[in-house]
């Protein structure tokens, strides 16, 4: 086992689990990444395998089906799918953060109907919060659902779906009119219901088609749009009781998402560490090694740094919200680090690489095109700072 990005004090059911990704990382989906990602493959047969390990329920309890593991486990399996090839955790983390939001803020029935076939993979989810105008602001979403006697009617237009097409539930933030005075009491969170695939997949809902992206290829990413959907009250999230408190869900899920985004910018990094590392030991310049030059050694020296300071920040905020503490500012700081320095590692890898790393035959140009995401998914860095500020602000306030 390598040096870095380890953890100290997991269980051996933890090891046992994060060995076996790793292998299914090395094995079946390093291989296969770059024709997949190039092609823009959904990457049908690592997911079926991924299905039968398991991991679509790997952190539903057990009552329902699942593996019952924890936050922690999760971003590490997370970064070993990175690792792999970063699509391939996409797939899974909206799934993820829809299982989490099911389990904490779902109504009995909600959880005894969609637990037991999310843990199988059956059904997947996707997380829907961001509109075409809004981006990172929430408070602006226009999407809205009106109360038409025992049911809701939707009407908006949603964007950024991961899982768009393929997943068979989506976790979807709109505005509803509770009289509160704040904006963010104003909204609820449904569990929209469709079927899998693209056009009208529930009545008035449509998932027009994949959006073509620069990179995070292979997993596909969707508008979604709402025209007169018409749900029974029973759809929004814990229940009609829970109608305007789907911004606070919504928030407890993106602390997960962002300790996911932590966990796959620290995957990606350990790729492009052991592509560097491997490619100036083999490549040899001026009659020796490019890692006897100094300049390149420190370049291993700070990347190699960076990953270590990231794995621990992503492991504490994990580890903070599995003891049932906030990890607001945690999750941001874990976040904020992790992606900023995997888009310097990767580009100190890249020029590593020298003119080889332009060409697609090989791997550290995809994730030259992968790293950026990063940057934005889950809150851009500016959105982190605001969040890390404001608590530290309120913590150390005069």
């Amino acid at each position: 086992m390598a040096r870095l990005a380890q953890t100290p004090g997991l269980t051996d059911v933890q090891r046992s689990i994060l060995e076996t990704v790793r292998e299914l990382a090395d094995k079946e989906i390093i291989p296969h990444a770059q024709r997949l990602e190039h092609a823009d493959e959904y990457p049908t047969d690592i997911l079926d395998g991924m299905r039968e390990m398991g991991l679509f329920g790997l952190t539903i309890d057990e009552e329902y089906g699942g593996l019952g593991e924890s936050l922690l486990t999760y971003a590490l399996v997370v970064e070993e799918l990175s690792r792999g090839w970063m699509s391939i955790s996409g797939i899974v983390n909206t799934h993820f953060i829809v299982a989490y939001l099911i389990s904490q803020h779902g109504s009995a029935e909600q959880k005894a109907r969609l637990l037991p076939t999310m843990a199988t993979g059956e059904v997947r989810g996707a997380f829907s919060m961001s509109e075409p105008e809004c981006g990172s602001d929430v408070s602006a979403i226009k999407s809205k659902a009106v109360r038409d006697g025992d049911n809701y009617v939707l009407d908006g237009q949603k964007m950024w779906l991961t899982n768009g097409a393929y997943s068979s539930v989506v976790a979807t933030l709109v505005k509803t009119d509770t009289g509160a005075d704040s904006v963010y009491g104003n909204m609820s969170t449904f569990l929209l219901e469709k079927e899998p695939g693209f056009g009208e997949t529930a009545p008035g809902l449509t998932i027009p088609g994949k959006i073509d992206k620069m990179g995070y290829k292979g997993v596909e990413t969707t508008e979604m749009v709402l025209d007169g959907v018409t749900v029974p009250a029973s759809a929004v999230l814990g229940g009609k009781e829970k109608v305007g408190r789907g911004f606070y869900q919504m928030m407890d899920g993106i602390e997960v998402g962002r300790v996911n985004v932590a966990a796959r910018a620290c995957g990606i990094s350990l790729r492009a560490f052991e592509l560097a590392v491997a490619y100036a030991q083999a490549r040899r310049t001026f009659g020796q090694p490019l890692a006897k030059h100094q300049a390149v050694a420190f370049k291993l020296a700070e990347m190699g740094t960076k990953i270590e300071a990231a794995h621990a920040l992503m492991v504490n905020a994990a580890r903070l919200k599995d003891a049932g503490q906030r990890n607001d500012v945690e999750a941001g700081m874990a976040k904020l680090l992790a992606s900023e320095y995997c888009a310097e590692v990767v580009q100190e890898a890249f020029r590593i690489h020298g003119g080889y790393g332009y060409s697609k035959e090989y791997e550290i140009e995809r994730l030259m095109r992968e790293a950026p995401f990063l940057l934005i998914g889950e809150g851009t860095s500016e959105i982190q700072k605001t969040i890390i500020s404001r608590g530290l602000l309120k913590e150390y306030k005069l």
